[in-house]
């Protein structure tokens, strides 16, 4: 009989090879019972810092027919796997192979779903492979230039293969662990398909994507790199191609997997007549501080971090407009999130190992369209182009970050400019009052928020903190109009708007399993091109 173990806790110093003997003794059978035992999920409860423990849910295939009693301490229910929906190819020919524009988590699970299914899609990339990209970002983050096309934002794996590489979302189902496993397959940690925050470190993410590749080539699929998307082809409310920097391609089934910082796309595409909305997106600043301040707080003791890590932390301010942490980098760094010249965008990551004496984090508040000062759908885009127009002029126009100390900027006290501030960011950072950079509702919500953290903290959250920015790429400002149904564009068959860059997620497993189901639509209704 399969069963469910939810809520078995241990101590954080017991190791996994004993949960099956834990759940043995907690369901009250003999260990020659049990048949396989297997972790579905596993989070840390830190809520008494001197008695952290794991707290595991459990997946127990047993030999007796008879469900166990119920525990005190606990939940014990049937369980049954969900069957991931694996549909066979529709009826309909497709007359080309479908094209996937965007290499990032979106466009890379929809072109894998649809090699694994035999129809050998293209994928466009503006950017270069990792290869290419690595060295780039290196020479921009110790002073070279901006580079429009080969960047942390732009490239093979997209804006992803850099921001850290968190697996966290809120949704769960067959879907979710598909997408898991496939990372797992392509190079990640096998428990990354049962833990709590799973994240797979911005230095292993190259080497995934590039695994990921590697397999959709193996099963026919293309890749072009420098290839930018610069027009597409319609007639009569139906894609018949895509007009790139290195040709046209013809297609009749074209994912828009483009990512959020691809503004030159969302502009061609609502030239040219695409259901582009605005919608609300996050913005605000990044807060660092010594990574050693993290794991007290949330640790207690010393001898934690070794069975640990890095510690990482959440945090809400209630107000009139919510203030919370996003994209928390544990022993990490800030990076400058640009993709456009002369502008400035932070950002954070942090390698596998954790390794960095700084722990990083987004402060943002969500921005409503009615605040972007137009009702034009690319009103949140010029928004932002705005902010970071003005801190790329305020640190003397060299992708310096401004920043400046937690205290000053909540007493409104402009920073001394002669004192350096100490920070991860590499390419070097200059002492600015960050109220301009910042739209005034936004400065207001985290300057009333940012004591409220504070006082989470009993006073530790910031004395040490520095505060950089503007962040300006939580989340899109755009929406792409798509069906319920069929995830096309109402009046433009073909086009699959996904991921983030369409407004339908907001992290690399939600983008992920954006990708994946409008490639399965793809699947349900047509058969694979035989060309």
């Amino acid at each position: 009989m399969l069963l469910r173990v939810t809520n078995l806790r241990t101590p954080v110093e017991v190791p996994e090879t004993e949960l099956p003997a834990l759940a043995c003794q907690k369901l009250g059978l003999p260990a020659t019972d049990m048949r396989s035992c297997r972790i579905i999920r596993k989070s840390l409860d830190a809520r008494q810092r001197h008695k952290l423990q794991f707290v595991y849910s459990l997946a127990v295939d047993t030999a007796t027919s008879d469900r166990p009693p119920q525990s005190d301490d606990v939940k014990v229910e049937a369980y049954h796997d969900a069957p991931f929906c694996d549909p066979e190819p529709g009826p309909l020919p497709s007359p080309q192979r479908p094209v996937i524009v965007g290499s990032g988590p979106a466009g890379l699970l929809a072109a894998y779903y649809l090699a694994l299914k035999g129809y050998r899609p293209i994928v466009i990339e503006r950017g270069y492979p990792v290869k290419e990209r690595v060295p780039a970002i290196r020479r921009f983050d110790s002073g070279g230039d901006h580079d429009n096309e080969n960047n942390y934002l732009f490239g093979e794996g997209g804006a992803g293969c850099f921001s850290d590489g968190k697996l966290t979302c809120r949704i769960t189902g067959p879907d979710v662990d598909w997408v898991l496993n496939s990372f797992v397959t392509c190079g990640g940690r096998p428990s990354l398909v049962y833990e709590h925050r799973p994240h797979l470190g911005s230095n292993k993410l190259p080497l995934i994507c590039r695994n990921f590749r590697r397999k959709i080539e193996a099963l026919g699929g293309e890749y072009r790199f420098a290839c930018r998307m610069e027009g597409v082809r319609i007639v009569d409310g139906q894609v018949h191609g895509v007009e790139t920097s290195s040709g046209h391609i013809a297609t009749t089934q074209c994912v828009l997997a483009i990512g959020h910082s691809a503004r030159d796309t969302y502009q061609l595409l609502y030239d040219a007549g695409f259901p582009l909305r605005a919608k609300a997106f996050q913005l605000g600043l990044r807060i660092e501080q010594p990574q050693e301040i993290v794991n007290q707080q949330k640790y207690g003791r010393d001898e934690y971090l070794q069975q640990l890590g890095a510690a990482d932390y959440s945090l809400v301010a209630k107000g009139e407009r919510d203030l919370f942490t996003f994209c928390m980098c544990a022993g990490g760094i800030m990076i400058p999130s640009v993709s456009e010249p002369n502008m400035f965008c932070s950002n954070g990551m942090s390698n596998s190992r954790h390794d960095s004496p700084y722990a990083n984090s987004g402060l943002v508040v969500t921005l409503p369209p009615e605040l972007f000062g137009s009702s034009h759908p690319m009103a949140g885009v010029e928004l932002q182009r705005k902010y970071e127009a003005r801190a790329f002029q305020l640190t003397g126009a060299n992708y310096q970050a401004p920043i400046q100390r937690a205290r000053d900027f909540l007493d409104d006290r402009s920073p001394s400019r002669d004192t350096p501030i100490p920070s991860s960011y590499q390419r070097g950072t200059q002492p600015r009052n960050l109220a301009e950079v910042l739209p005034p509702a936004i400065l207001s919500a985290i300057k009333a928020g940012l004591p409220v953290m504070d006082r989470k903290w009993h006073g530790k959250y910031l004395p040490e903190a520095v505060l950089v920015g503007p962040e300006m790429r939580g989340s899109s400002p755009i929406r792409i109009d798509r069906d319920r149904e069929s995830w096309q564009i109402p009046g433009l068959n073909g086009f699959y708007p996904v991921g983030e860059g369409a407004g339908y997620a907001g992290g690399i497993v939600t983008a992920a399993v954006d990708g994946l189901r409008a490639a399965r639509k793809i699947v349900e209704q047509f058969a694979p091109c035989d060309a």
